[in-house]
C-alpha cells in the first residue's frame, strides 16, 4: 500500500480504497462540506456518511465541488434502525440518494443489525444492487452470529463489515471469520474516538518512527489488511492522518499493537442496543 488511492478488491470485483475520511458527528452545513473538500484535496477518494449523521446532503455539494469524477470516489452510506422497523428501507435509499445529489452510491450498509429485521433489510439491499444502484452491498455491526444468520438465507453475501475496531478492541476472531468469507473488514474509530492517543506503548513506537500515535494506529490498520476511516473536521489533521505511506510497522511493533487488545469497546454492543 503506496498511497491514499490504493484499493482492495471486494469480492464482487469492485475495488474500494483502503483509507478513507468518516464524518460521524460532523455537523451538516460548512463544517462538513470543508472537511470533505480537504480530504478529497488532500487525495482521499473515499468518503464515508450515514443517513443518520444528518450530513449528507453537505458530503454531496463537497462532491460535486471538488472537481475530481463521479467514478474517482467511493461514497459508503447506511440505513438507519428506525427505517428497518418501519419497513421503510428502498425510501430509506432514495432519500440518501437524494440528499447526496447522486445517481449511485458505491457501498450502501445495513447500519445496525436489528432485531428480527435485518434479514428482511438485506433482502431490499439485494434488490438495490441488483439494479446497480449501489456498487456494492454491505454490513455494519454485525457479529460472527449476525453474519451465519444473514449469510443462511442470503442470495448475495455482504461484501463489507464495518466495525468498531482499534487496538484495544481489535476484533481477531471477527477479522478471522470475515477474511475466510471474503468480506472486507472496516474500522469505525479506528483511534479508539481518540482514547488512544496518549497510550505508553504507541507512543513508543510513534518516536521510534517519528509519527503520531494516530499514524501509527492507521498504518497498523493497513498492515492487518483493515479498511479504516478515521474522521477529522481539521485540514492539518486529515492531511496528517494520511501521512502514513512512507512507513512500515515491522514485525516486533506490529506484535506489541496486537498485544494490546483488552476487547473493549467504546461503542454499543450489536447484541446489546436500543436505538
Amino acid at each position: 500500500m503506496r498511497s491514499l488511492q490504493d484499493t482492495t478488491t471486494l469480492h464482487n470485483g469492485v475495488k474500494m480504497p483502503w483509507f478513507g475520511l468518516g464524518v460521524y458527528k460532523v455537523q451538516e452545513g460548512e463544517e462538513a462540506l470543508q472537511s470533505v473538500k480537504a480530504a478529497i484535496k488532500a487525495g482521499y477518494r473515499s468518503i464515508d456518511t450515514a443517513a443518520l449523521y444528518q450530513n449528507e446532503e453537505s458530503v454531496g455539494r463537497a462532491i460535486k465541488e471538488s472537481g475530481v469524477p463521479r467514478e474517482e470516489l467511493f461514497i459508503t452510506t447506511k440505513v438507519w434502525n428506525t427505517d428497518q422497523r418501519n419497513d421503510s428501507v428502498l425510501e430509506a435509499f432514495e432519500t440518501s440518494l437524494q440528499k447526496l445529489g447522486l445517481d449511485y452510491v458505491d457501498l450502501y450498509l445495513v447500519h445496525w443489525p436489528v432485531k428480527e429485521k435485518y434479514k428482511q433489510t438485506w433482502k431490499i439491499l439485494e434488490k438495490i444492487y441488483k439494479e446497480g444502484r449501489a456498487r456494492a452491498i454491505g454490513v455494519s455491526n454485525f457479529t460472527i452470529h449476525h453474519l451465519e444468520d444473514l449469510i443462511a438465507d442470503a442470495e448475495i453475501k455482504p461484501m463489507v463489515n464495518q466495525v468498531e475496531l482499534h487496538p484495544l478492541f481489535a476484533q481477531p476472531e471477527l477479522r478471522d471469520y470475515c477474511k475466510k468469507q471474503e468480506i472486507q473488514i472496516e474500522a469505525w474509530a479506528p483511534l479508539g474516538q481518540g482514547r488512544l492517543l496518549d497510550h505508553p506503548v504507541l507512543k513508543e513506537i510513534a518516536d521510534a518512527h517519528n509519527k503520531t500515535i494516530a499514524q501509527v494506529i492507521l498504518r497498523w490498520d493497513l498492515q492487518n489488511e483493515i479498511v479504516t476511516i478515521p474522521k477529522s473536521v481539521k485540514e492539518s489533521r486529515i492531511i496528517e492522518n494520511a501521512n502514513i505511506f512512507d512507513f512500515e510497522l515491522t514485525e516486533r511493533d506490529m506484535e506489541k499493537i496486537n498485544s494490546l487488545n483488552e476487547n473493549k469497546r467504546f461503542g454499543p454492543d450489536p447484541d446489546n442496543f436500543d436505538f
